[in-house]
């Protein structure tokens, strides 16, 4: 398999890694970059962007990558946050008046930044289409009472995560999330991600290749007799009968779930946090923003993700002994594979975006290349 793009050599253990999984048939198309110190050390991309292998995956192919795509809608109000627009201890309401509705007066903006305000899921049954309707999502959410007390408890936000910050922002400043990311990072700073992908786009970029199945039927039978929050919020709507590739998809602006980018992209957004704030010599935001963004806000178990081991910050994930080098790495991942981690004191951010999904257990591409990145890390 030729892998292309540039390596600097200390890391090259890392693209035999990478070159690796393309030759156990655990890629079809994929991309990897490691940002030190804010430039880019590792870019590197290889195989194809179809399922048939005829569309080579080229320098600027992009991919839809799932919740990663969450590290950029925290940016967003990160940085809302630095130009004084919004207080992460003040009520959501201050801002978005309608949603004090069912309880919810006393819901901080950073309950909704660390999966614990009790809004992961829907009440009310919703098909994949809804999805695409902003306000009506919004109008759900609005009117619905929390799950439980709000700060107390961590059930990851899979879907809504990104409508409630999202209306923040729009709120805020008039902006749809999407076209505020554009206006403040994309565009500005050259990056090409995108929340809200135009058809103009279409042509470069890869198909996802999902899975045969996500669950066994023996998993899916437990989880409904013991884990009912966790199906509320997994097949509500039931993402299994979406499809990601349609121009439906891709076009709406669903902030938690659908950006679309490459493992560049995603290294270079996440340096902006794992450099203090700046990017390209530019300050993007205050370094006691980003400290802020980092610092633990609630730990437990998710009542989402099958009772598992969580400690969020603010936007962030903080506990993963696979991913996280110590205790100033942060990360977020995206259903299927991809990653965006990211280290303060070692200045290093790492992305990774690929079209074929792996959704049993534990990624066998991922953790790899981000160990082989520490390695490396650690000799300097």
């Amino acid at each position: 398999m030729k892998i292309d793009g540039y390596c600097d050599e200390r890391f090259i253990s890392v693209k035999h890694i990478f070159e690796k999984n393309f030759e156990l048939g655990l890629e079809v198309g994929a991309s990897f970059a490691v940002s030190l110190n804010g430039e880019l050390v590792v870019d590197i991309w290889g195989g194809f962007s179809d399922s048939a292998k005829t569309k080579p995956w080229e320098k600027d192919t992009i991919v839809n990558v799932f919740s990663t795509t969450k590290v950029m809608t925290a940016l967003c109000i990160h940085l809302l946050v630095d130009k004084g627009l919004i207080d992460v201890d003040a009520p959501v309401a201050k801002y978005w008046p309608e949603f004090a509705q069912a309880t919810k007066e006393n819901i901080l903006v950073k309950h909704l930044m660390s999966h614990s305000a009790g809004l992961p899921g829907f009440d009310e049954k919703i098909p994949v289409e809804a999805l695409y309707d902003w306000d009506r999502i919004i109008g759900l959410l609005a009117s619905q009472k929390p799950w439980w007390k709000p700060g107390t408890k961590i059930g990851y936000h899979m879907i809504t995560f990104g409508y409630l910050l999202g209306e923040l922002v729009r709120r805020v400043t008039d902006k749809s999330l999407g076209e505020f990311f554009r206006d403040e990072i994309a565009i500005p700073l050259n990056i090409d991600f995108h929340i809200g992908l135009s058809k103009s786009f279409d042509s470069r970029t890869s198909n996802i290749i999902p899975p045969e199945e996500i669950f066994a039927k023996w998993q899916i039978v437990l989880a409904k007799l013991f884990l009912k929050k966790a199906v509320k919020v997994l097949y509500n709507p039931n993402l299994e009968d979406a499809d990601f590739n349609s121009r439906e998809w891709r076009s709406a602006e669903i902030p938690a779930s659908n950006g679309h980018g490459n493992a560049r992209s995603i290294a270079n957004i996440g340096s902006i946090l794992a450099c203090g704030g700046l990017y390209d010599k530019k300050k993007i935001l205050s370094m006691s923003t980003v400290e802020k963004a980092i610092e633990p806000q609630i730990s437990g178990r998710d009542k989402i993700l099958l009772y598992s081991p969580a400690k969020f910050g603010l936007g962030f994930g903080l506990l993963n002994d696979k991913l996280l080098l110590g205790p100033r790495s942060f990360y977020w991942s995206g259903a299927g594979g991809s990653i965006c981690v990211m280290d303060l004191e070692k200045k290093v951010s790492i992305g990774y975006a690929m079209n074929k999904m792996y959704m049993k257990g534990e990624d066998p591409r991922t953790g790899q290349l981000v160990k082989a990145v520490w390695d490396v890390i650690n000799k300097y």
